[in-house]
């Protein structure tokens, strides 16, 4: 049985990931036939954000560790542990929390970087050839690890889409049930909610990218 590692960044659309796009991941996973085991880094996201008002709450501070937990229903482990031999695959949903926790490109752009813990452990994959879904804003850290040429997309964003170019990777407008597939790089890329406007669009291009990579592993 296949085994792939889900890579989540909090829990919230906001300040963390996209909860339907994890949800939906780990339901395709499932249906699939294969296992999943959710990792997460520990350590202070970027802020708090109230996800009823939009405002950011400066009192407070969490763990992207701890929040993804509930996800993960508690059956979460930390970044740092990852026994690459034991897994097949990697998937990486969206949310703000993979352009504020996992990397800074939310407030640098295309001059983002990824935080080094995150980048070792998507590296991983990268250097044992195995193959990495990225969702909604995921793919900008893409060029990143991959270098110049790397395909992916993040649906139809310009100005995001410019972004990617500029880091060196190969960007491709698509729209919201589609993937674009580096076969070169193993690496696989839907838009997710930069265009969904339901929990049925997102669900299409994410089982499409899941399908996807467990087709690569």
């Amino acid at each position: 049985m296949k085994k792939i590692a889900v890579l989540l960044s909090g829990c919230g659309v906001f300040d963390g990931t996209e909860i339907h796009e994890a949800v939906l991941t780990l339901l395709a996973i499932t249906r699939a036939g294969a296992q999943y085991q959710c990792f997460a880094p520990d350590m202070t996201q970027m802020h708090v954000v109230n996800h009823l008002t939009g405002e950011v709450n400066t009192d407070e501070t969490r763990n992207v560790l701890v929040e993804s937990a509930r996800i993960a229903r508690g059956e979460v482990l930390n970044a740092s542990t990852l026994e690459i031999s034991q897994f097949d695959g990697l998937v990486i949903p969206g949310g703000f929390g993979a352009a504020k926790n996992l990397s800074n490109f939310a407030t640098t752009g295309s001059n983002c970087h990824i935080q080094p813990i995150v980048e070792n452990f998507i590296r991983e994959f990268s250097l044992a050839h195995k193959p990495v879904g990225f969702v909604c804003i995921s793919p900008v850290m893409i060029p990143n690890i991959y270098g110049k040429g790397a395909v992916g997309t993040i649906g139809t964003d310009s100005e995001t889409a410019h972004a990617f170019n500029e880091m060196g990777g190969k960007h491709k407008d698509v729209q919201v049930e589609d993937i674009v597939v580096d076969e070169v790089n193993k690496i696989v890329s839907t838009p997710g909610y930069m265009l969904a406007t339901s929990i049925l669009e997102a669900h299409i291009g994410i089982e499409k990218l899941v399908n996807k990579v467990l087709e690569m592993a």
